[in-house]
């Protein structure tokens, strides 16, 4: 017989997703949600506004004289408003799915490479590497990793490491404190993956990931050179690098490129237009009910928009974005004990769980 399942089982996520899959259950329906991922927020004071213009709309009918206007003002209203929520959300949603797309092509070149390298680095039977060349095979593997985390902080304007122009001569003088303080604003998640003494050149507008790509490069001509890879399987792999680079673009396409203001103005200045004119279209038939009615449209349209907005730009922090701290750390773990693994090849202990036979 076999045993029960317990009555409110649950299946937890594997290992290698732990940090970009969800872990704990939802304590509150969604539908009950008014903070943590939602929009209610944003859209609070224009929901306010429009009901309070809708009070004194109601109020002046009542009191003033009719100013109610025909309800068939609506429907054609409503089909505009309609088509440019749509639109506005369908664009903003295909650049969150075609961001995490990219992200995901990232880290498939990263594990592929990662994977390349170790294999071809593995020395046969009675083969020793040499201390120079093992020490080169680590650093390129880690910078594989820090491209994930270059890429990450480049899409959130946020700094990387010390500019070139910080350093004056032998790093003394007025530069030192620059370097210090560059030092101490770059990122500790990943700063240690980087090569020693390597210096960036944003502030001359190079970016990071594209100057570590550059050391990835090298490193195949020299695997080409020690006769670890064969110039086809090398022509292979400058075709990964090409392709993540190619993703990074268009991941820099998508946070550089924003919606056409005039298509901005224009969804606004309806979206306020349709809202102002409804109390007007409702106030004869619902009287003060016009409030509440017009509240809850003014929450599902602007509440529509607001999704909208969250989603053009799907590389930051906010709730809605990409995970993109959980996916690049389930790669970095991958990486890592891939790594571990080609090391305890290399070292001769049976800790490779057996890898790189």
């Amino acid at each position: 017989m076999s045993p029960e399942r317990p009555r409110h089982h649950q299946r937890r996520p594997t290992y290698p997703l732990a940090h970009a899959t969800r872990q704990k259950p939802r304590r509150i329906p969604l539908v009950l949600r008014v903070s943590k991922g939602s929009v209610h927020a944003s859209i609070a004071v224009p929901v306010l506004l429009h009901s309070l213009f809708t009070v004194l709309i109601v109020y002046l009918d009542r009191h003033v004289g009719n100013i109610g206007l025909p309800a068939l003002i609506i429907p054609s209203l409503s089909i505009v408003v309609g088509l440019m929520l749509v639109f506005r959300n369908s664009t903003s949603y295909d650049r969150f799915w075609s961001g995490r797309n990219c992200l995901t092509t990232i880290g498939t070149c990263v594990r592929n490479l990662t994977r390349s390298f170790l294999v071809s680095a593995t020395p046969k039977p009675g083969e020793v590497l040499a201390e120079a060349e093992r020490e080169d095979v680590e650093k390129t593997v880690c910078v594989l990793v820090a491209v994930l985390y270059a890429v990450k902080h480049n899409l959130r304007a946020e700094y990387n490491i010390p500019p070139a122009s910080t350093l004056n001569g032998d790093g003394a003088g007025a530069g030192e404190g620059e370097v210090e303080q560059g030092i101490t604003a770059a990122k500790a998640e990943y700063i240690s993956l980087l090569p020693d003494h390597l210096v960036g050149f944003e502030d001359q507008g190079l970016s990071l990931p594209l100057q570590l790509t550059v050391l990835v490069e090298a490193y195949i001509r020299r695997a080409f050179e020690r006769g670890w890879v064969h110039g086809p399987q090398a022509s292979q792999l400058t075709v990964q690098v090409n392709t993540l680079v190619d993703a990074y673009g268009r991941m820099e396409t998508i946070r550089s490129t924003p919606m056409p203001v005039a298509h901005l103005i224009h969804q606004k200045q309806v979206l306020a237009l349709f809202n102002c004119v409804l109390p007007f279209a409702t106030v004869d038939d619902f009287g003060w009910w016009a409030v509440p009615i017009v509240a809850i449209v003014a929450f599902t349209l602007y509440g529509i928009e607001g999704i909208g907005v969250q989603l053009e730009d799907p590389f930051g922090y906010d709730k809605n974005d990409i995970k993109m701290d959980g996916i690049i750390e389930d790669t970095r773990r991958e990486v890592m004990v891939l790594l571990d693994a080609w090391k305890a090849k290399r070292s001769g202990s049976g800790m490779h769980g057996g890898m790189f036979e």
